[in-house]
């Protein structure tokens, strides 16, 4: 069965929370956002926690910032429901639809910036929460894939009636949207990759697999002060703005979530996904058109918090990460950000829009 409707989340709808990719007890492992966001930040309430709130598992009363809509499906035995965006074209339709897929702390809503900007120029822009993030539905008892992510993308794409796709992945969404365009080639006319995490096999590099249980617990220890530390150091260079704040505030109100325990063995079993699942070896098979835009400061990595000093400061070199990414994908593009860290549609909006718009728009 699908279905696609205006979204009215219930109030028992199962649960999960978009956490940590694990970089430490107290703070996720990669983030992404925008330079606007939907809601101020606010603490959750003692009423939010009593019913549907803000912060519960699905984002019940949080406001996003385009009208959301719901593609229900079937999967491993489940009635699932995949909330998304739709944003049409603001200026002359160009005939043309950009997907973006976001990164793991965060969901479609950190988009609306990009969103607007590309429909100024005539796109059509869609953008879904994943199965077990944001609005979408967070199933504890399911496996979690990127491939099972794509094929569900791609049902979403299909209902809507859409042909083809340029498709834009940031963070952890850089790894989905790699698997994406290696599922359906014929579909995805373009990919763009904005500092995506997965550009090295951090398992085979000698990081330890840490368990899902293990996940949970580090996940469960998670605060807003830890979450705000974490992305201050790592994404900003030790700056913070409100801006970073409104992007960083689902992350930071899930981790004083009514629905935290459930919501981490969802986050805990993304993140089993991310650690398990490398894309970087079928990087030479990418038969699309590709766009690498770096951020050169970002030092993001599955795991820094485990292995020891030398390993540590091996991991996570975007600056040479992103020219060996180009150099496993034909003929791909690479935009670096010198001086911007794993956020670069946040840090450095202008660039980043001044190389997807020419990348979209080339003939």
């Amino acid at each position: 069965m699908h279905a696609s409707s205006v979204f009215f989340a219930p109030a028992f709808v199962l649960v999960a929370v978009v956490s940590s990719a694990g970089c430490g007890a107290s703070a996720p492992c990669e983030t992404a956002s925008g330079a606007e966001s939907a809601g101020a930040s606010q603490p959750v309430t003692e009423e939010e926690a009593a019913g549907p709130s803000r912060f519960d598992a699905r984002l019940s009363l949080y406001e996003y910032p385009f009208e959301v809509h719901v593609h229900t499906f079937e999967a491993q035995g489940q009635a699932l429901e995949m909330a998304y965006m739709d944003r049409r074209p603001e200026a002359d339709a160009n005939g043309r639809t950009v997907l973006l897929l976001h990164g793991k702390n965060f969901s479609g809503a950190y988009w609306a910036p990009v969103a607007r900007s590309l429909a100024a120029r005539g796109f059509r822009v869609v953008m879904p929460d994943q199965i077990g993030f944001g609005k979408s539905s967070k199933p504890v008892d399911f496996q979690y894939s990127f491939a099972a992510l794509a094929a569900h993308t791609r049902g979403l794409i299909e209902e809507l009636g859409i042909e083809h796709v340029a498709v834009v992945g940031h963070s952890m969404g850089g790894m989905l949207a790699t698997r994406y365009a290696l599922l359906y080639p014929d579909h995805v006319q373009q990919l763009a990759l904005i500092n995506p995490i997965g550009l090295e096999d951090w398992a085979a590099l000698g990081v330890p697999y840490r368990s899902i249980d293990d996940q949970v617990e580090a996940d469960l220890a998670a605060t807003a002060d830890g979450v705000r530390s974490y992305m201050r150091a790592s994404y900003y260079d030790g700056a913070w703005t409100e801006a970073y704040e409104e992007v960083a505030e689902i992350r930071i109100g899930w981790t004083a979530s009514p629905d935290r325990d459930v919501l981490a063995r969802v986050s805990a079993r993304t993140y089993d996904m991310i650690f398990t699942q490398p894309v970087v070896h079928e990087f030479p098979r990418l038969a699309v058109p590709t766009l690498l835009v770096i951020g050169t400061r970002d030092r993001t990595a599955l795991g820094k918090d485990r292995v020891e000093p030398a390993l540590r400061a091996q991991l996570g070199q975007y600056q040479q990460l992103g020219r060996d990414a180009q150099a496993a994908i034909e003929g791909a593009q690479l935009v670096e950000l010198e001086g911007i860290g794993h956020l670069p549609h946040v840090e450095a909006f202008d660039r980043t829009m001044a190389s997807l718009n020419a990348f979209l728009t080339a003939d």
